[in-house]
């Protein structure tokens, strides 16, 4: 684990170990203006301009502006509410956010970077198809990150000999960063959250599997046709890596990945009539359990992975430590906006609310959708879903029965628009971060929603019209 990021997590149980209790009282989203989403649009806007206006500053210093966008938030709230509250809203998104979160893609990067496929493939359309469709069915099962980790650096060096090589990763953001994992509560964070909520464990799969493949399907051909227009156009080219025999190596951290799995499944299976409680938050024993076990399988893939296999596979703690430093400031300044959206007809945005219901008080299933779709998009998935979740009555028999296309709307709205911007998914992060490392010039945020949403929005309307209408 990276020194810095140790140190975090350390000063985090530190101040959990130490606080005094907080008050435990919910932020009033009804009491808040919209003036308090201004950090939240801050941090955004940041992340979307910064890398483009100011790169190398921001390669320095993005640590530092989100931890000021943080205290942008916390510090006039801290000032309104008093200590108390704001060190409950600390603890509360570092406990039951923060630290599962980044433990949990901190353990999928850290065992994924030790598995290498070596050997040089050469990125022909087909077999660029091939690794994308096979990285969209792992994805599923070992995670959006440890299907993205796996698999993102053999398909660079697949298309090192490429001149046009953006549109290859951006269209495995697409589909191994997140639609991939939408089949089964491992695949992505919002899925995890719903099955802890009470939704079956292959509900999803049953329910998602149509619109996924057929989403997969329509993302794959439009992929085969754009690379094969810039393959032809190009024709042949040099290729700087050398030919060498397909192989992996680090073949044991598979049995790790295996791990990851049953630390999730066992976090969601097992309930103690038992909890902690962390200055006024309550710990729940699985989930610590869960974030120990992560933990110490990243450090056991740490000891037993060779550095020369790392370093073939090119592996570093920047793309973790930008998405931890990142992610901090976001799930910080992203409190009151929920709190906001949780309000429902009291908050602020209780036009946007209204959206989503008919006249006759019944759920309008598009508008779940296109409204967790979009909000996750620039907010993050996980938390998203969990509003409109509870924003559809939080009852998840209910949920899975008589408004089961409503679940189905805000379960796919979460997974699938994840991919419309950078900040939608974390991997999507890791992902950018991995390929500007290894030579490849990705769009900035705005360049890249101009990818996304041409390509993406068609597909979207299509699977409205067909499941929704």
């Amino acid at each position: 684990m990276p020194a810095s990021l140790s140190s975090a997590f350390a000063i985090i149980l530190l101040l959990c170990s130490f606080a005094a209790p907080a008050q435990a009282a919910a932020i009033d989203g009804a009491s808040l203006s919209l003036l308090w989403g201004l950090p939240f649009a801050g941090i955004l806007l940041s992340i979307a301009l910064c890398p483009l206006l100011a790169p190398s500053f921001w390669h320095h210093h993005y640590g530092k502006i989100a931890a000021f966008w943080g205290l942008a938030f916390l510090l006039p709230f801290a000032l309104r509410d008093g200590i108390g509250p704001a060190t409950h809203v600390v603890l509360e998104v570092a406990l039951h956010e923060y630290l599962p979160f980044t433990i949990l893609l901190l353990a999928l990067f850290t065992i994924a970077g030790g598995v290498r496929i070596m050997g040089n493939l050469h990125g022909s359309p087909s077999l660029n198809t091939g690794l994308l469709a096979a990285g969209t069915v792992l994805a599923s099962w070992m995670g959006t990150t440890g299907a993205a980790m796996l698999l993102i650096r053999p398909l660079i060096r697949a298309n090192d000999n490429r001149k046009h090589n953006v549109h290859v990763v951006v269209f495995f953001i697409f589909l191994v960063a997140n639609v991939g994992g939408a089949l089964t509560p491992l695949g992505d964070p919002p899925l995890f959250l719903g099955f802890l909520n009470g939704v079956r464990f292959f509900w999803t799969m049953e329910a998602l599997f149509a619109p996924t493949l057929l989403l997969g399907m329509i993302l794959l051909a439009l992929f085969y046709v754009i690379d094969r227009h810039y393959y032809i156009k190009e024709g042949i080219t040099r290729d700087p890596t050398p030919d060498t025999a397909i192989g992996i190596e680090g073949g044991v951290n598979i049995f790790l990945l295996a791990g990851v799995i049953g630390a999730v499944l066992l976090s969601g299976t097992w309930t103690p009539d038992w909890s902690l409680s962390v200055g006024g938050v309550e710990v729940k024993p699985q989930n610590l359990t869960r974030d120990v076990i992560l933990l110490g399988l990243a450090g056991v893939s740490l000891l037993i992975t060779s550095r020369a296999t790392r370093d073939g596979n090119g592996f570093n703690w920047e793309p973790i430590l930008e998405v931890a430093k990142l992610f901090a400031g976001i799930f910080l300044t992203i409190v009151p906006v929920i709190a906001i959206l949780r309000a429902g007809t009291d908050g602020q945005l209780r036009d946007l609310i209204a959206l989503a219901t008919g006249p006759d008080g019944a759920p309008r299933d598009e508008m779940y959708f296109w409204l967790t779709g979009l909000l996750s998009a620039f907010l993050d998935n996980a938390p998203t879903y969990l509003v409109f979740f509870h924003m559809a009555g939080g009852d998840a028999a209910a949920l899975m029965g008589p408004l089961a296309t409503t679940l189905l709307a805000i379960s796919m709205g979460a997974v699938y628009m994840g991919a419309l911007t950078y900040i939608g998914n974390a991997p999507n992060f890791m992902v950018k971060a991995i390929a500007e490392q290894s030579g490849v010039r990705m769009p900035s945020f705005f360049g890249y929603m101009l990818w996304s949403f041409p390509l993406l929005l068609v597909p979207f309307a299509l699977i409205t019209w067909l499941w929704f209408l």
